[in-house]
């Protein structure tokens, strides 16, 4: 007899769903559906004749369907603030969210627009002005916007966050104790923010390359708010400057798109003295989430690098960007 067993995580078929989608949003039976990514969550591209869009379908138990209509939620109020982002389409019956019973459990779908443009890694200081100006747009919608999501604070980004990161490693190390002090570090520097200075509403704290896309014009849409909740507006500013940071090995040409960066945020909407005295920490506690998540999601997307070497390179990027911003941690227990 042979021995059946449960499914952790599967990947549904581009053929299926190209049947399913031509049948549910009314597209043409010359409809292409391939699979682009399958990682947090599983990507594919959908092609219509000149029509292109990308059919998200969320891994299991990772999001909620309240978290998945919040965030359907943000991006319709964000296209009809007339800001540039990717959106949902509702199907033949107004529907935005599609079920499908996978052999591990119920999952989620939405097809979006896509992005016009490319994605590129090495942004000019030209286009830096253009993707500041074009968040510092997203922010002017978003502030003060609530969702019934995540808030990222010093739970959710640091205490809850290291607690994951330590059972998956399951030993200290010297990457851990920079972690834990790390943390302590800047919950001290957080509790001591002056929060009337500081703009909150929903953020997207997912802002660099791999998640927006750039036009002929520099026009810049943005996309992939899986990860969208309530917190600091100035989260997502930080976290964009440290993947400039981590992109930009000479610093020199950092410094002048990060200025350019900045400089198109506040054609737009000023940062205040306060947000910007905690940039340089803001995106120390959402790395240290990311890690966290890595950790936590991997039986769902399996990374052959997530292990200590990848550790100890993750944490090499935060002690250069605390170097560079001269950011001292607690360096005597490391």
């Amino acid at each position: 007899m042979v021995q059946e067993f449960s499914v952790t995580h599967s990947i549904l078929s581009a053929d299926k769903i190209r049947e399913f989608i031509i049948d549910k949003y009314g597209l043409s039976e010359a409809a292409e559906c391939k699979l682009f990514r399958a990682a947090m969550n599983h990507l594919y591209i959908v092609l219509d004749g000149d029509e292109k869009f990308v059919f998200r379908v969320y891994t299991f138990n990772w999001r909620t369907r309240v978290e998945i209509d919040e965030e359907l939620k943000l991006l319709l109020y964000l296209k009809n603030s007339n800001t540039s982002v990717s959106y949902p389409i509702e199907d033949i019956s107004n529907e935005l969210v599609q079920e499908f019973n996978a052999p591990e459990g119920k999952r989620y779908g939405v097809l979006f627009s896509y992005a016009k443009g490319s994605k590129t890694a090495k942004f000019s200081a030209d286009a830096s002005f253009f993707i500041g100006k074009g968040l510092a747009e997203v922010h002017k919608a978003a502030e003060m916007f609530s969702l019934a999501r995540i808030t990222y604070n010093t739970q959710t980004l640091l205490d809850e966050s290291l607690t994951r990161t330590k059972l998956f490693f399951n030993k200290t190390s010297g990457e851990i104790l920079f972690l834990d002090a790390l943390s302590s570090f800047l919950k001290i520097k957080f509790d001591n923010v002056d929060e009337k200075q500081i703009r909150s509403g929903a953020v997207h704290l997912d802002v660099w390359f791999d998640n927006m896309h750039i036009d002929e014009e520099n026009q810049v849409t943005f996309f992939d708010f899986d990860f969208c909740g309530n917190g600091w507006l100035c989260l997502d500013i930080s976290y964009f400057l440290f993947q400039l940071f981590s992109t930009n090995l000479n610093e020199n040409d950092y410094l002048i798109k990060a200025q350019s960066f900045l400089k198109g945020y506040e054609n737009v909407t000023k940062i205040s003295e306060e947000e910007k005295r905690i940039l340089p920490y803001l995106c120390l506690a959402i790395m240290n989430y990311y890690i966290s998540i890595q950790c936590d999601r991997f039986e769902y997307w399996t990374n052959i690098f997530l292990n200590e070497d990848h550790l100890k390179r993750f944490v090499g990027n935060l002690k250069r960007w605390a170097a560079y911003n001269n950011i001292e941690i607690e360096q005597n227990i490391i």
